[in-house]
């Protein structure tokens, strides 16, 4: 069988929907265009269950980078593509998602760079930027509700990345804006970053969260446990307001998460001579003082874990992968070689949890124990 007819079976085309009615309550993207999100309707038994998954992509802390990204597909819907492909974990046959297959599935575009947390309401002439990302999740949830959503049996949010964050950060928030009778739960794929030093000390990533906050004004969005003991800067890490979660929550990602890595542990500004590039573009090419560096981290981002605890209704799937992101596409949520941990896939290990046929907290044995990783190889 040819590759392209493989992924055309393992991945279909869906349309995009223009939520223009958001326009007039200020939720818009960086640039002031409506958002927009993915939708394939649920069927047969699946038909009142719903997975809203918000799409990652980074940040941008300050102007000029929100400057720089208002005109991309990250700040405008004017620049998305109008179709998406729906693999994985957004399958809409039993055999590549055989929990999720029938529901109402729903992948959210993301325009507004700091996860869906901002709201600013003042919209400065000179750059046109609205900070609004807040807006845009309550504005969509809301659409949605009117969809159909207000009679959910099941529902979900998800998100991978930045998206992933939003999960986290806007867990309850989701729950709350959903029937009590509806059975919610929530799932970060890829979304816990760390607040790690780089390779040469510094604190970057630490001041880069507290600038995404503050520009976007997303303080009052974060959870108010976490507020009230420390800076909003540091509730947008996981670690400092996970514990405060109520909603049922999972987890997925990778130790050494190729994106943390690259960003957090050795981004450009922290490594000037270049010394960590071939690394950061393939595992494989790493030495072993860099390995070294790798175990640390690892560590580190076990330990951040600690404050999630093990209550049942919390899962998490920790593999020893260089990736980012393991469930939007068929080769890593469900295959014949996708990654396993204790024999079992991503998508077995979510099914399970989100159904109760049992709990799932794993972490792997560190690199380069797992076979079953697909670890990513960056140009």
């Amino acid at each position: 069988m040819s590759l392209l007819s493989l992924l055309s079976i393992e991945a279909y085309e869906v349309g995009l929907t223009f939520l223009d009615s958001a326009v007039a309550q200020g939720a818009v993207c960086l640039d002031g265009s409506a958002p927009a999100y993915h939708m394939d309707k649920g069927f047969g038994a699946g038909i009142d269950n719903w997975l809203v998954f918000f799409e990652g992509g980074g940040w941008c802390n300050n102007v000029t980078n929100c400057l720089a990204r208002r005109d991309t597909r990250l700040g405008s819907s004017k620049k998305m593509l109008t179709t998406e492909t729906f693999s994985g974990m957004f399958h809409n046959k039993p055999k590549y998602n055989p929990d999720f297959y029938d529901w109402n599935r729903i992948k959210v575009r993301y325009c507004d760079g700091a996860s869906f947390t901002g709201d600013v309401e003042a919209v400065d002439p000179k750059t046109n930027l609205h900070f609004r990302g807040a807006r845009i999740f309550r504005a969509v949830i809301e659409d949605l509700l009117a969809k159909g959503m207000k009679n959910a049996k099941n529902a979900m949010l998800a998100g991978c990345s930045a998206g992933g964050l939003t999960s986290i950060l806007q867990c309850d928030n989701f729950r709350s804006l959903l029937p009590a009778t509806t059975k919610v739960k929530c799932l970060s794929d890829a979304g816990f970053f760390i607040n790690a030093k780089t390779i040469i000390g510094t604190s970057h990533i630490e001041g880069f969260y507290a600038d995404v906050v503050r520009t976007h004004g997303s303080a009052k969005v974060l959870s108010p446990a976490c507020t009230a003991k420390m800076s909003p800067g540091l509730c947008f890490f996981p670690q400092n307001m996970v514990e405060y979660i109520k909603t049922p929550i999972f987890l997925i990602n990778a130790a050494y998460d190729s994106w943390q890595v690259k960003n957090i542990l050795a981004p450009g500004v922290a490594d000037r001579k270049g010394t960590w590039r071939e690394c950061k573009l393939d595992i494989t090419k790493c030495s072993s003082a860099q390995l070294n560096i790798l175990q640390g981290y690892r560590q580190e981002f076990l330990k951040a874990l600690t404050g999630f605890g093990n209550s049942p209704s919390r899962g998490m799937f920790i593999n020893s992968c260089y990736s980012h992101c393991q469930t939007g596409t068929q080769e890593t949520w469900l295959r014949n070689d996708s990654p396993l941990l204790s024999n079992t896939t991503i998508a077995k290990a979510v099914g399970d949890w989100y159904y109760e046929r049992g709990t799932f907290q794993k972490i792997d044995c560190p690199y380069p124990c797992d076979k079953t990783c697909h670890n990513r190889v960056f140009e």
